[in-house]
């Protein structure tokens, strides 16, 4: 007995010896995502087209949460654009026109915020809802994979040649897909996609960082 006691005693005390360098073997954490502002050159590049522009939808009015479960067809029921956010959406589409970002198709989230973001900045552009672009915070991860197949499809699909496609959606979304929760609201996202599924992150556009971007003027 006492010959077993002893074996076993020091058998646990080399699992505890070695345990430090057991847990030293595992698979690091994914690196954190760095997010990065664009250039005034990026801003221009968009010009030539290329690109899919992920646009969160302009500010809220966060007195107002959504309802759970969301009424599509009632706005009364979600969380809407604030006034501020409204004026800046159309300044967001004036300032595509004035550069002459050219915009082949907008894809929105079927929700109030995300429509009138569009439909405020793209109302001449052809538009159209996209149910699988909806907002995913609620969202157990079982429900959230169909949304994923198509985000991914999204973003990694290349638009037609000298035109971007644009989608205004929401943060959570993009932050299930590869880690990046876009703040602040109207954020634009720039993405190059490569097909079959890869895509590649540039930078963003936050609304406050327009003014130094256009500072520098835009060659024709």
């Amino acid at each position: 007995m006492r010959r077993w006691l002893l074996l076993c005693s020091l058998l646990g005390a080399s699992l505890l010896a070695a345990a430090p360098a057991l847990a030293n073997t595992q698979a690091p954490s994914p690196a954190a995502f760095k997010e990065r502002m664009a250039t005034p050159a990026q801003l221009q590049s968009l010009r030539q087209g290329g690109y899919v522009l992920y646009i969160r939808h302009g500010a809220t009015d966060n007195s107002r949460a959504d309802h759970l479960p969301v009424d599509l067809g009632n706005c009364d029921t979600q969380r809407v654009l604030s006034d501020e956010g409204r004026a800046g959406m159309r300044l967001l589409g004036q300032r595509f026109r004035q550069l002459g970002i050219p915009v082949h198709e907008v894809l929105h989230s079927p929700m109030c915020r995300t429509r009138d973001s569009a439909l405020l900045a793209f109302q001449d552009r052809p538009r159209r809802s996209e149910h699988n672009l909806m907002y995913s915070a609620n969202f157990t991860s079982e429900q959230k994979k169909p949304l994923l197949v198509t985000i991914r499809r999204l973003v990694s699909t290349p638009p037609p040649a000298g035109s971007n496609t644009v989608l205004v959606a929401h943060a959570p979304n993009l932050a299930d897909l590869f880690g990046y929760f876009v703040n602040p609201e109207g954020t634009i996202v720039i993405l190059r996609p490569r097909g079959n599924g890869s895509f590649e992150y540039l930078a963003s556009i936050p609304p406050s960082l327009w003014d130094s971007l256009l500072a520098r003027p835009v060659s024709p």
